[in-house]
């Protein structure tokens, strides 16, 4: 066990007054960030966090506190301190705890933690390098490298006592050019749950360059027109839109609460009979996978839309109970200090039937989305907003001249109802979900999708 504790007696005494459940969640968490700005080092920090964070679950509510001292009297004295929050009939009950493993999945073949800072130091210098050469209209360069290592336990007062273990490294390359007074900024992350075998066939040179292609293309492509127009979205766009303009509508604390355009719809048609949605927290080696989630629910393959058809929502043990939802594994953290909400993990649109450039051969004209930036979408009623990092329009059936400055306007639900080509291929974005405060790592995968119309925002 990471953390011995008495535990039946913790909870015991967080349940004094009451309480459906209560809950430890121990976390200790390695971190390493280097980022080169304006050809420095800037900003190294290297750390070691832990602690411990205890909740009572009491009806609709929830009773929450973390602390840095581990010793029995401390983690009891907080767990009585929660108590005095639940005013409920009768106390509650705990259990002994059945300890468990997660599943693991994280195999590191180089482990970031066995190797020197100037290894490290060097990826982030040869990124920023690179970059600096691609062309003389570079005008600022940011690179960044992080890792983190991270060890979990969770117990709660039904019995569970399970352990995970977390790794994840990430670099990535911001590079802004300018030329004849236009500013343009290209992005590009590389990274999973992965330790530094990432870079065996991925040199940090290859992220660099794509960040700068990027901002140069951009620099001397026109703006975007705008008006109503077909829209191809290629695998290589990254899954962008469904996390935004779909899942987030999939979270039950959303769904439940008649904050989502989903809400009170499963078992309804919601897309197009080619579109099938899950969220994957099993994916060996993808930047969103665990073990467990952080209520210690084992982590699974949730299909929630199924041939157009809504099949399940995104639950955390709170919202679960409060909706009569099954668990799906999907309560998250950012750390100790924060309590446990309802998020994705790696939400994707699975492959269709379709070849990807059939799709394009067959739309005459349109634009064609080679990345999404990023973007904003009302839950409520399903309405967004998103940039295009990198588009072209499409010249009867081929890529014709980049574009930029476009941006996609819609409905998500009418979207997922309209399209009508999904391709057989499956590419992967990676980043860091903002949601209640906190982030979490997350990845998102889509085929090449075709839109049939979509409302595009041209540069002004």
């Amino acid at each position: 066990m990471i953390i011995d504790l008495n535990w039946p007696a913790i909870f015991g005494k967080a349940l004094a007054n009451g309480g459906w459940l209560a809950e430890a969640y121990f976390e200790r968490n390695r971190t390493v960030s280097l980022q080169m700005e304006e050809k420095r080092l800037e900003k190294p920090t290297a750390g070691l966090d832990q602690g411990l964070a205890l909740r009572v679950l009491f009806g609709d509510k929830t009773a929450f506190g973390y602390t840095n001292r581990l010793d029995m009297e401390s983690v009891a004295e907080l767990a009585e301190g929660l108590a005095r929050i639940v005013h409920e009939d009768s106390p509650g009950k705990a259990k002994e705890l059945d300890l468990t493993k997660a599943q693991e999945r994280y195999v590191l073949k180089k482990d970031p933690a066995l190797a020197g800072l100037d290894l490290k130091v060097d990826l982030v210098r040869r990124a920023n390098q690179y970059a600096w050469g691609y062309d003389q209209r570079i005008r600022q360069v940011k690179t960044v490298y992080m890792e983190r290592s991270q060890e979990v336990f969770i117990a709660n007062s039904e019995g569970l006592g399970v352990e995970d273990r977390r790794s994840g490294v990430i670099l990535l390359a911001q590079v802004v050019a300018q030329s004849d007074g236009v500013i343009q900024t290209g992005y590009e992350p590389l990274g999973g749950a992965v330790g530094l075998e990432l870079f065996d066939g991925n040199a940090p040179e290859e992220v660099a360059a794509e960040a700068a292609r990027r901002a140069i293309l951009m620099l001397e492509s026109k703006p975007a027109p705008g008006g109503r127009m077909p829209v191809v979205l290629s695998s290589s766009a990254g899954g962008t839109m469904i996390h935004e303009a779909v899942g987030h509508g999939l979270e039950a604390d959303l769904a439940v609460e008649g904050l989502s355009v989903y809400s009170d719809r499963l078992g309804e048609k919601v897309a197009s009979e080619l579109i099938t949605v899950a969220d994957d927290a099993t994916l060996p080696g993808v930047r969103g996978s665990y073990g467990v989630d952080d209520e210690g629910v084992p982590a699974r393959n949730n299909v929630l839309i199924d041939k157009g058809v809504l099949k399940a929502y995104l639950t955390d043990r709170r919202y679960g109970r409060k909706g009569e939802l099954p668990l799906s594994g999907n309560g998250r953290r950012e750390s100790y200090r924060h309590r446990p909400v309802v998020r994705m993990s790696n939400t994707m649109i699975l492959p269709g039937q379709s070849d990807p450039e059939s799709i394009l051969k067959s739309t005459d004209k349109g634009l064609y989305v080679v990345k999404m930036g990023g973007g904003q979408v009302n839950t409520v009623n399903g309405d967004f907003v998103f940039e295009v990092s990198e588009g072209y329009l499409i010249d009867r059936g081929g890529m014709g001249p980049a574009v930029r400055g476009a941006t996609l306007v819609g409905n998500g639900p009418e979207v997922l109802r309209s399209i009508d080509l999904v391709g057989s291929d499956l590419g992967f974005g990676i980043g860091t979900c903002g949601k209640d405060g906190q982030g979490v790592p997350v990845a998102d995968a889509q085929p090449t999708l075709r839109i049939p119309e979509l409302l595009v925002g041209g540069a002004v």
